[in-house]
């Protein structure tokens, strides 16, 4: 089966890099956001965000960060927190055809919030 003939021919090459870049970011921000984290364990937490989403489809490369700072100021008495958007910096590059869309969730200072975006497309 043709699964971009059956499912995604009404959308363009364009459309698709978005949707698949946006629903990769949304998978990981509800999969991730909550794991108890400490600055020993951001590394393995951050490659395990890149390795698990450059699995779904059309998916080129994960860029994945964990803000150390943001994460030190929120740690308990037991030396851990919980992850939540504030401590993301996440590109994810996403190809199809010859359309690349880089989708990104970073803290944005002057809207005090985690905002989720399309940064940028690249089109060959």
């Amino acid at each position: 089966m043709d699964v971009n003939e059956k499912y995604f021919s009404n959308i363009n090459s364009r459309e698709r890099a978005i949707f698949e870049g946006a629903i990769t970011m949304g998978a990981l921000f509800h999969q991730f956001i909550g794991t108890p984290i400490n600055k020993e364990s951001a590394p393995s937490l951050e490659k395990a965000m890149k390795e698990s989403l450059e699995l779904q489809p059309a998916i080129e490369k994960v860029d994945a960060k964990i803000d150390l700072d943001r994460l030190n100021s929120t740690l308990s008495t037991f030396e851990y927190t919980s992850l939540n958007g504030d401590m993301l910096d996440i590109k994810i590059y996403t190809k199809v055809d010859n359309v690349t869309a880089i989708i990104r969730i970073e803290f944005i200072e002057e809207l005090n919030y985690p905002l989720m975006y399309v940064e940028d497309i690249q089109e060959e």
